[in-house]
């Protein structure tokens, strides 16, 4: 699998509570994807479509959780014409990591 996009950060909340508020927003997603969990090694990835796979995994860190997560391109068949229907990825990147900068406010945030 070929990474696309990486971003991390840390949370000022216990590794626990970031990974289990993690799991349910990811959980709770409008698009159907398949999800993959292992809580003893803090890793979540969700699969969908032909080609996403969204990975993450938290960790503890002196200043309370570090998130990172990764895009991969997981697709089994056409794995060339990804960048094509996806216009080359052109402000992919950018686009990763303010939505990873907003997912961490969230995880963040007091319930």
């Amino acid at each position: 699998m070929k990474t696309l996009a990486e971003a991390s950060g840390v949370v000022a909340r216990p590794p626990a509570e970031v990974f289990e508020r993690l799991r349910h927003r990811l959980a709770g997603g409008g698009h159907p994807m398949r999800m993959d969990v292992d809580r003893s090694r803090g890793f979540v990835a969700v699969q969908g479509g032909w080609w996403y796979r969204g990975e993450y995994r938290v960790t503890a860190d002196p200043g309370g959780a570090r998130v990172e997560h990764r895009v991969v391109n997981a697709a089994t068949w056409g794995r060339w014409g990804v960048p094509l229907a996806n216009r080359f990825f052109i402000g992919f990147r950018g686009k990763v990591a303010a939505g990873f900068g907003r997912l961490l406010e969230e995880l963040g945030t007091p319930e």
